[in-house]
């Protein structure tokens, strides 16, 4: 994955809540709704912030115009070689955001990469529900949240696109979001769990306690910076390991990379991603607005939804 640019642009166990459940079947509600007065929690549990980037004053005015108030911990700005402090005190600011009861979500506004890092630290996700807003390399964090069984993890951006904030601002306060637009591939209709990651991040998690269960899940993927041999690569590692037997669905975000390396005959990203997910036989729709770009629409992990293979939408069925 690409460096700095792409931000421009609690441990589980085996008896876990979603493991017990066997996939489908797990629901719990969603956290508090956001209303005036809420406190968001800005942390940065990967790579440094730069202390000049407009980014958190933006961020704060957006989140003053909903009447919430943005918190910047101390030594949000901490930088340890390419990350924003140690792995400690990224994990120490992780967990006095989440056990703080006067902050009522959490923004990872620092990613680029090093968040597993804050797992392997020692981070044990509380199984209570917490709004946890990030992407990309934070989804080491989302996908730890959901195996806990906390619900309120939601990968998605607050950037310049004000479509994509709008959607976010109605997902955090329980109002309905329409469906997602993509391109149908293989039909059928698919219901489950939405699990939502960077594929490359997701497959960093294979063989440890934070990549959750899929069995009866709609899994969501996206990537940035790798080439269509890689990306076989990876889903090569999760057919092999039978990660994807029984999942319900898959949804396709975008696989953006630099075309600059491509010989005559080589798979393109579309071919390569049907090549090795089509024979699964579920409902397959690609193209959706999710992942690095414009726009990256925000979407909960955890809730009920459906993908219809035949029109390409992913809607909602609880929130």
């Amino acid at each position: 994955m690409r460096r700095r640019r792409l931000l421009q642009a609690g441990l589980a166990v085996a008896g876990s809540a979603f493991g017990a459940a066997g996939g489908a079947q797990f629901t719990a509600p969603q956290p508090p709704a956001l209303t005036r007065g809420s406190r968001i929690a800005a942390l940065a549990p990967g790579t440094w912030l730069d202390p000049a980037d407009p980014l958190l004053d933006q961020l704060s005015q957006r989140c003053a115009a909903e009447g919430w108030e943005l918190l910047r911990p101390p030594g949000l700005h901490q930088r340890w070689h390419w990350f924003a402090g140690t792995d400690a005190h990224r994990h120490a600011a992780l967990q006095q955001a989440w056990l703080d009861p006067r902050v009522d979500a959490l923004f990872y506004v620092g990613a680029g990469w090093g968040s597993a890092r804050v797992l392997e630290a020692g981070w044990r996700c509380p199984a209570s529900p917490r709004w946890c807003l990030g992407f990309s390399d934070c989804s080491a964090l989302l996908l730890a949240q959901w195996a806990a069984g906390s619900v309120g993890g939601v990968h998605g951006w607050f950037g310049r696109d004000a479509a994509g904030w709008q959607r976010l601002v109605a997902l955090l306060q329980h109002r309905p979001v329409a469906p997602l637009q993509g391109f149908p591939v293989q039909g059928g209709v698919a219901r489950g769990p939405l699990v939502v990651s960077n594929l490359t991040i997701a497959t960093s998690l294979i063989g440890t306690p934070w990549l959750p269960p899929l069995k009866g899940a709609i899994l969501v993927l996206e990537d940035t910076g790798e080439a269509p041999y890689r990306i076989d690569r990876q889903l090569t590692q999760w057919r092999s390991s039978g990660l994807l037997d029984g999942v319900a669905g898959i949804g396709l975000g975008r696989f953006s990379w630099a075309e600059d390396d491509v010989l005559t005959g080589d798979f393109s990203m579309e071919e390569i991603l049907l090549e090795r997910l089509a024979p699964l036989g579920v409902p397959l729709v690609r193209n959706l607005p999710v992942g690095h770009g414009r726009p990256n629409l925000a979407l909960p992990l955890g809730p009920q939804a459906e993908l219809d293979g035949r029109s390409g939408q992913l809607r909602l069925l609880s929130a």
